[in-house]
């Protein structure tokens, strides 16, 4: 993350989203419209909450505040568990930068000129807007330490780019709490009661106890295609929490045909949203293996596939690969 692409309509296919900010503001669109506050000292503006939900109709209120406040934009599907999961992070991490960071989630299904100017490819999905310019992130899972490392970078970059005030809610400051709207609560149905208990149990960052929900709703209904995802993407962050990211690749290197250090750089790309070089990588070093590596290799290929969604045109063609060296 070293810079803000030059102009946000460089982005292959996308809506050109800095001619949004020019737009006049309409008044009552977003609790963000009008919310700057005269007497507030400069740099700070006063919103409702730290926490909003964004569509392609009103985005371009979003835009505006980007420059004062870097925005932080979670696309999200209620379909898609581990959204519900990352959301639960984001929430808490927005939190403890105290209006440093604003959030607003956007819904990819009632939402496609968003998803398609954040080039959105897999749920969930990780963005910025600086100064009205849009930052990818990452995507698919993330261990709470990585987002607050990129989330670093993000205000390095923003100061970069005068992108340096504070949101400051309505009232008391403590009242974020009170306004968020957290992910479960944007989900249209509650979730199922193991389901819950895990979404639980990752928000306090306890993932052997949502492996372990899961592993139980799998037991249940082995059907339970929702929890088959959400064991693989849980299990994913659990592998990688506690790691830093040189660790990781550093082992990986020195370690060309180890298979332990292969697979963690591997969730290491799939966490970042390298999809393609994650399979990749596992999928080239599959026919130099035993038949226990083999086997280890293959279980985590297809733990990706949940996780990125069986029907993403990269699972179907790495699906394709693994099949032609396994027949």
């Amino acid at each position: 993350m070293s810079q803000i692409p030059p102009n946000a309509a460089s982005l292959r296919g996308a809506v050109d989203l800095t001619s949004l900010v020019n737009r006049a503001m309409t008044a009552g669109q977003t609790p963000a419209a009008g919310a700057a506050d005269a007497g507030a000292p400069d740099g700070v503006v006063t919103l409702p909450s730290l926490y909003f939900e964004g569509t392609d109709a009103n985005f371009n209120d979003f835009l505006d505040l980007s420059m004062t406040v870097p925005v932080v934009v979670d696309l999200r599907a209620d379909w898609a568990e581990p959204s519900a999961q990352l959301s639960a992070v984001l929430d808490r991490v927005v939190k403890d930068y105290d209006g440093r960071l604003v959030l607003v989630r956007i819904d990819v299904d009632a939402n496609p000129q968003l998803v398609q100017a954040f080039q959105a490819q897999s749920m969930p999905a990780v963005a910025a807007v600086i100064g009205g310019r849009p930052v990818q992130l990452f995507s698919g899972a993330v261990p709470e330490a990585q987002v607050r490392d990129v989330f670093e970078q993000l205000l390095q970059l923003a100061a970069q780019n005068g992108v340096t005030g504070r949101a400051a809610v309505e009232g008391d400051p403590a009242a974020s709490d009170d306004q968020d709207a957290g992910p479960a609560e944007l989900a249209a149905e509650p979730l199922p009661p193991h389901h819950a208990e895990a979404y639980e149990a990752i928000e306090r960052g306890d993932y052997a106890a949502a492996i372990a929900e899961y592993k139980t709703a799998i037991a249940q209904d082995p059907r339970d295609t929702m929890a088959v995802a959400g064991l693989a993407q849980v299990s994913l962050l659990d592998r990688l929490d506690g790691r830093s990211m040189d660790e990781i690749r550093s082992a990986a290197a020195e370690g060309p045909r180890d298979v332990d250090a292969q697979l963690l750089v591997a969730d290491l790309d799939l966490s970042g949203g390298h999809v393609e070089d994650a399979f990749d990588r596992l999928l080239t070093l599959f026919p130099t293996l035993d038949a226990a590596g083999r086997e280890a290799v293959r279980t985590r290929i297809l733990d990706y596939f949940e996780i990125v969604g069986v029907d993403d045109p990269r699972v179907v063609k790495a699906r394709a690969r693994l099949a032609s060296l396994l027949y």
